[in-house]
């Protein structure tokens, strides 16, 4: 039975196509993963279904009854609420239902026996679904899964703005949890989660029974959980069945297949071009040259698609730094509260340091605390000499309306155009991507142009906040490199 049907969607942002004529079908019980290169409109393809975008073209149909759940890469909280409120409004829907309940039994009083009758039915029916859906035991359902995904940690009525980012997504992911959607629509869900509550989702995911799309560049976590792989690449969408491996093996067949007609097929092009150049002017062999110009005109051509550009990241060297790169006493970070208590950390030159700790235990803050961008509560950092500091943030500020060249032109006012827009083209971006605001782009995209900042300016010390966060497979594989 299908879930949902997509139908020739076709759609594009401004002069940018992302999708051409796309269709796609959702089955009951299909663990599907969703894969391309950044940029090629995976997330797009989210907020279409969803209904949060409406495409150019092409319709999108889901079957009656269904309730779907998305966890968006950049979803908000409200202020005001605590981590329990988001984690019960996942059942708002039954507590409506309860109150429909409620008004039913208030209005019994004056009913005739036939009315009567007919609202005896229909409690029956409301008190099913809320005995089918847990309504009875939800509290004890929301601190399950508090408990699972390290909230109850972090404490169940802490107000949802005071977190972390990763602790933001792991809310939001309990409250989809606890949603029981008939299709679970999960963008990068693994990003901010550490490994025991990557491990729980993906037992969670195995053994889910309903239907889920998964964008992921987590290779061995995908693998781990689905069955079907769609490709996303030069605005089409590809079906293959089994796991990202099986995918690419045959990906792989498939492209040198390809590759081969083409090249057949031009060489058959220029055999006739050349029959027909030489043949048409003369009366004896005009026909013949006619009709190899007619099998010509009819001919369809083999196009091969354009190599998307693979980012190349070279890391622009300063001067050696001094022995000592920093020295903290008696540290103690935060901000409202302590997040430590007092500790001392150092660090010397040529050392290679991860920074490791379950979300919101102050990571970020200890990066922002030593650099100076915010200030320790008490004890003392002190830099060595001659340090040149390059800092990679998780997420670029909100509300930023700047294009890509205006962005990198900021950090470098002295480059050329053509300075600017090849620094960014060796980050993987493609020109149509360099001219777009900054807040379109995908977060892998976004990630690439604050990477394209970092490479360009000369460092002796990286800090770098979750730098593969967002990146495809071939930006993190070049990243490990460089």
């Amino acid at each position: 039975m299908s879930i949902l049907n997509v139908e020739h969607l076709s759609h594009g942002f401004g002069d940018r196509a992302i999708f051409q004529d796309v269709s796609f079908r959702l089955l009951k019980g299909e663990h599907i993963g969703l894969v391309g290169a950044n940029g090629e409109g995976k997330s797009t393809f989210m907020n279409i279904i969803t209904g949060k975008l409406q495409p150019d073209e092409g319709k999108v149909e889901w079957a009656k009854h269904v309730r779907a759940g998305y966890l968006d890469q950049h979803t908000v909280l409200e202020k005001g609420m605590t981590i329990r409120d988001v984690l019960k409004s996942a059942f708002a829907y039954l507590f409506e239902m309860e109150e429909q309940m409620n008004a039913i039994c208030d209005k019994m009083g004056e009913a005739s026996e036939d009315e009567m009758n007919a609202m005896m039915e229909e409690l029956g029916t409301i008190q099913d679904l809320l005995m089918a859906h847990d309504f009875y035991i939800i509290d004890s359902k929301v601190e399950e899964v508090g408990r699972a995904l390290g909230l109850q940690e972090i404490g169940m009525d802490k107000d949802v703005s005071e977190l972390s980012g990763g602790q933001r997504t792991k809310v939001l992911l309990g409250k989809l949890l606890l949603e029981k959607p008939d299709i679970l629509l999960l963008d990068e869900p693994t990003n901010y989660l550490d490994e025991q509550h990557i491990e729980w989702l993906k037992r969670y995911l195995q053994e889910y029974e309903n239907a889920f799309i998964l964008i992921s560049h987590d290779i061995p976590f995908l693998n781990s959980v689905i069955n079907l792989i769609y490709h996303m690449e030069n605005q089409k969408l590809d079906r293959y069945v089994g796991d990202y491996d099986h995918f690419q093996e045959v990906y792989a067949v498939k492209k040198a297949q390809l590759e081969a007609a083409y090249k057949r097929q031009q060489q058959e092009i220029a055999e006739l071009e050349d029959f027909v150049a030489r043949n048409k002017a003369r009366v004896s062999t005009r026909n013949m040259a006619m009709s190899r110009q007619k099998k010509l005109d009819k001919m369809e051509v083999i196009e091969l698609a354009k190599e998307k550009p693979k980012p190349e990241f070279n890391f622009m060297e300063a001067r050696a730094a001094g022995k000592m790169i920093f020295e903290a006493k008696d540290l103690v970070i935060g901000y409202d509260e302590p997040l430590t208590r007092p500790f001392d950390i150092s660090m010397e030159r040529g050392e290679k340091v991860v920074l490791k700790g379950s979300n919101g235990i102050g990571k970020t803050t200890l990066l922002k605390s030593i650099l100076g961008l915010i200030p320790a509560l008490s004890g003392s950092v002190e830099l060595g000499d001659y340090l040149y500091l390059g800092y990679f943030e998780q997420e670029m500020a909100p509300g930023n309306t700047t294009t890509c060249i205006e962005e990198i032109w900021k950090e470098f006012p002295s480059y050329t155009q053509y300075q600017v827009r090849s620094a960014l083209a060796k980050c993987g971006l493609t020109t149509k991507h360099i001219e777009s605001q900054v807040r379109v782009l995908s977060g892998g995209e976004q990630a690439k142009v604050r990477l394209c900042k970092l490479i360009n300016r000369e460092t002796n010390v990286l800090l770098l906040d979750e730098p593969t966060n967002h990146l495809d497979v071939d930006a993190k594989d070049e990243l490990a490199r460089a």
